[in-house]
């Protein structure tokens, strides 16, 4: 940590596993006087913290009741005003899809001192649950990070763009608008045998991974019933899912699929 102790931690939790969260995130939980946290935080990583600890839910998730960005933003400022230590705990890393930028401006706009603590991000833990690198010499010398559900009137992706690069695509939050995607690649010239893997809740006990095309990709969403939050992973990198461990089995049209329950 600085020599000067910030007033705000900003800690990303990791995608799941309470065992892959970093040594700083459970020392920053130890100073913690409050701990505002996300829905997708395992909540076995709040064993870091002082037994005199208050915990404030502010979860935000899609088709849920959610707790307004901007009342979070508020708490924040509010409670680090009263001298509190305050740790804003969320899911993966904080600076990816988390809308951390927001309270950050609201932290500055104060004149607090915050501190950022990096974390697993859920995509990093989904290849790792499938055995495979995002990135690879021969098949994506790079990745992408991309949110389903952008903020409103922001540009389109540059889906065309994504693909002339020939990076990976680890897409966040579309299970939801999965055939709209999937349409807007196949628009931008995506073959329809681009390799897909899929990984719900990485990490997690209760994780779940499939392996299909991306022609294929949102049938197999609906008919394995595959659950948010989940990583969808595109590219020639994911060609080596299929054999990177076992369970696997080609079903009636011969395509390789591995679904898993932990």
């Amino acid at each position: 940590m600085n020599n000067k102790k910030p007033t705000v931690f900003i800690v990303g939790a990791g995608p799941g596993d309470p065992e892959l969260l970093t040594l700083k995130a459970a020392r920053a939980l130890a100073f913690a006087d409050v701990v505002l946290i996300d829905d997708l935080v395992n909540p076995a990583v709040l064993a870091h913290c002082p037994s005199t600890v208050r915990i404030i839910p502010v979860g935000k998730r899609g088709g849920c009741v959610s707790t307004p960005q901007s009342f979070i933003n508020k708490l924040i400022v509010k409670e680090a005003q009263h001298g509190n230590t305050v740790v804003r705990l969320k899911g993966g890393d904080p600076a990816i899809f988390s809308r951390a930028g927001e309270e950050i401006a609201a932290i500055v706009e104060a004149r607090l001192t915050y501190e950022i603590v990096p974390g697993i991000t859920s995509a990093s833990a989904a290849a790792a649950a499938c055995g495979v690198p995002l990135t690879d010499r021969a098949a994506g010398h790079g990745v992408a990070f991309v949110t389903g559900h952008p903020a409103p009137g922001a540009p389109p992706v540059d889906w065309a763009a994504l693909l002339a690069s020939r990076v990976t695509l680890a897409l966040y939050m579309v299970v939801g608008r999965a055939a709209e995607i999937v349409a807007a690649l196949q628009a931008a010239g995506a073959a329809e045998d681009v390799p897909c893997a899929v990984v719900a809740n990485a990490s997690g006990e209760n994780a779940r991974q499939l392996v299909c095309t991306l022609a294929t990709l949102t049938h197999r969403l609906i008919a394995e019933e595959i659950p948010s939050p989940a990583i969808v992973m595109i590219g020639e990198a994911m060609a080596s899912v299929a054999l990177s461990t076992v369970g696997e089995h080609a079903d009636a049209s011969g395509e390789l699929k591995r679904v898993q329950k932990r």
